[in-house]
């Protein structure tokens, strides 16, 4: 089992441009806090920062918790790849066991800092040599004039494979339950094939025409477009065939932040509520944010799920990227953040 990175190891680089400073960590090329500058002159940030980092017990957890924050890239994407039990879905493999680095080696070790313009950062991360991924490279700018940024990954493998492979931004929300507003357009999703934690909220395992209808496990629906949500809960809802663009309105602070990706690459758009529905630490009942996930992989349920035929392939969408020695992958995205009108 891999040894999860230990945060005192952790180092940060910050740049500023014209409408804002972000800051890039070493472990797991995380994205922390970042600064948004508004046409209207407000400052805001849009970013979530798990709010355990400093705390008595926080180097001892998987390198991915021990910090996390912002936005990372996940290759491969997924956990455990026998976690679930469930009609229609891959039967766990016998004498499989959980991954021990969950969303991949990249988002749980020390990157290194490359050459880089210098209107960027860039990091980099060497992959164990028994795996098919040799490296990652992450650069990371400022948008001259704009309140935006825009990220590029590249991915070098050893040989061909194919993998579930996603991207992480987490976004901050407030308090007020449905006061944010999530806007995404999908052709239909599909809940988690079991329970994602024992306060997981939404009917497990089933295909839905319609995002904003989720059935409760008490009876009815929920619109899970307008944050936060007013339960506490753990869940997880993957949107199928999106079309590269989401918007994450907070109305209270008068913004709007977007996320654009290439949908050839992440054809669905995974969404992870934390809504203070894990009361273990270091979740503690506090942990309040929305994860955003461009994604090709069948939620996170791990590779060989994803490699699988599965419910999420079998509805049409791809649910791994096919990389080859010869040609490495290289996928854009970016974030910005608008004064609401």
């Amino acid at each position: 089992m891999s040894t999860a990175a230990r945060s005192s190891s952790t180092a940060a680089r910050s740049l500023s441009w014209s409408h804002g400073v972000f800051t890039l960590e070493s472990l797991g090329g995380m994205l922390g806090p970042t600064l948004f500058v508004l046409s209207d002159g407000r400052t805001v940030a849009p970013f979530h920062i798990a709010p355990w980092f400093s705390e008595p017990g926080a180097a001892e957890l998987p390198g991915i918790l021990q910090r996390l924050r912002g936005e990372w890239p996940c290759v491969p994407f997924g956990a455990a790849p026998d976690r679930i039990e469930a009609p229609g879905w891959p039967q766990p493999v016998a004498g499989g066991e959980p991954d021990p680095n969950p969303h991949g080696f990249s988002s749980n070790h020390e990157w290194h800092w490359i050459e880089s313009a210098p209107d960027e950062l860039a990091l980099a991360i060497d992959y164990p040599a028994h795996h098919p991924v040799s490296r990652l490279t992450r650069r990371l700018r400022g948008v001259d004039g704009r309140p935006a940024l825009e990220f590029s990954l590249t991915v070098e493998v050893r040989r061909t494979v194919t993998l579930p492979i996603g991207l992480h931004p987490v976004f901050r929300l407030n308090s007020q339950p449905g006061s944010m507003e999530l806007d995404v357009t999908a052709r239909q999703a599909a809940t988690f094939p079991d329970d994602v934690d024992p306060s997981s909220i939404f009917v497990a395992n089933r295909m839905l025409a319609d995002w904003r209808r989720v059935p409760l496990r008490t009876g009815g629906e929920i619109d899970p477009s307008h944050l936060p949500l007013p339960h506490r809960t753990e869940d997880l809802l993957q949107l199928l065939g999106t079309v590269g663009h989401a918007a994450l309105t907070n109305r209270p602070e008068n913004y709007r932040v977007a996320l654009s990706w290439n949908r050839e690459h992440f054809p669905d758009l995974l969404l992870w509520f934390s809504n203070r529905g894990r009361s273990h630490f270091p979740w503690n009942g506090r942990h309040l944010a929305l994860g955003v996930e461009p994604v090709s992989a069948a939620l996170d349920l791990g590779t060989q799920v994803s490699g699988a035929d599965n419910p999420i392939s079998r509805a049409g969408s791809r649910t791994g990227w096919s990389f080859t020695p010869s040609e490495p992958f290289e996928t854009r995205y970016s974030v910005s953040v608008d004064s609401l009108a």
